[in-house]
């Protein structure tokens, strides 16, 4: 008999409006506090201190318009925000400070959440959706220096990139690049030769999230929707479909998968929570607490398994803190 799901073990509240993106940053080491950065449909990014389930600052530097990705630079103190007001914010969060130290004009119109890869210490490549509708820009943190941008063949017709992630096989190799499309498509970038190796047709529309195992070499891709598409990449670097899943409900707004590839979670638009085992994509668990659309999923990176938590951040202005699977 399977268990019945879990309650979230806490909820967050007052962000006052709804949550577009979430992001951990849990493995210091004491006393330094786990603090989960929450950005909001109304500017703000939010800092969770996670042992006292309440906010410790709040960060306005988008104008109020909408921000839907944040991401920490190698510890809590360096802060990457991007917002509806086509910037990409730089924050110096040390000794209490709340100071924009730098920013990127994007020009892009979109949504597409930008995605960050570290290559050395203190150097980071950031790709992300360029002015020319269906062009990705990368860039060289903290420099800004252009590395490359990544433009589809004539009469490709991807349309826009509506979701990004960098990666590499191992520190050092080259950094490569997913991206999905507009048109459904995901397709495999080689940045160093600024070209794509790749392209799998995974859905019917725009692929909305993706996120990729390198270890494995597979990834899972969702849209508006009924099906999860989950695809491998071979040894001659070219995608293939690995399997489909039929979901319940249509829409998927992301993906995360456990940075133990453990488990995997889903934000539906159907308000649920879904996690799946990543191996054969069982389905595990329903976590049914949301009012609205579940926007966004994030899974920490607390340096103790038990310890670990999964984040989901919704239309409904709350951010859900679940403890699941933490024993496998």
């Amino acid at each position: 008999m399977a268990l019945p799901p879990p309650d979230p073990q806490f909820v967050l509240r007052g962000t006052s409006a709804a949550v577009h993106t979430l992001h951990f940053s849990c493995g210091g080491q004491e006393p330094d506090v786990p603090v989960l950065f929450s950005g909001s449909e109304n500017g703000f990014v939010h800092v969770w201190n996670l042992k006292t389930h309440r906010v410790d600052t709040t960060l306005d530097g988008h104008g109020r318009k909408s921000v839907y990705c944040v991401e920490t630079l190698g510890g809590k103190n360096r802060l990457l925000s991007q917002g509806r007001d086509q910037r990409i914010c730089l924050w110096d969060l040390a000794e209490g400070r709340t100071s924009v130290t730098d920013s990127v004009f994007t020009e892009n119109v979109g949504f597409c959440r930008c995605s960050l890869l570290k290559v050395a210490q203190g150097r980071w490549l950031m790709a992300m959706a360029a002015k020319a509708l269906e062009e990705v820009q990368v860039l060289e943190l903290p420099s800004k220096t252009s590395v490359c941008t990544l433009k589809p063949e004539v009469g490709a017709k991807l349309g826009m990139p509506m979701c990004l992630k960098l990666w590499q096989l191992s520190c050092g190799s080259q950094p490569l690049l997913l991206a999905g499309y507009e048109d459904g498509s995901v397709v495999f970038w080689n940045l160093s030769m600024g070209k794509a190796l790749s392209r799998l047709v995974c859905h019917q529309e725009p692929v909305m999230s993706l996120d990729f195992d390198s270890e494995k070499a597979k990834g899972i891709s969702g849209s508006s929707e009924k099906v999860l598409s989950i695809w491998s990449l071979n040894e001659q670097q070219n995608l293939q479909v690995y399997k489909t899943h039929t979901l319940v409900n249509a829409g998927i707004s992301d993906i995360a998968i456990r940075p133990d590839q453990k488990i995997l979670a889903t934000a539906g638009w159907d308000h649920r929570i879904r996690i799946f085992g990543w191996k054969k994509l069982k389905p595990l668990a329903v976590l049914d607490y949301h009012s609205a659309t579940v926007h966004c999923v994030s899974f920490s990176d607390h340096k103790n398994p038990r310890e670990r938590l999964l984040a989901a951040g919704s239309k409904d202005h709350r951010i859900s803190i679940w403890s699941i699977y933490t024993q496998t």
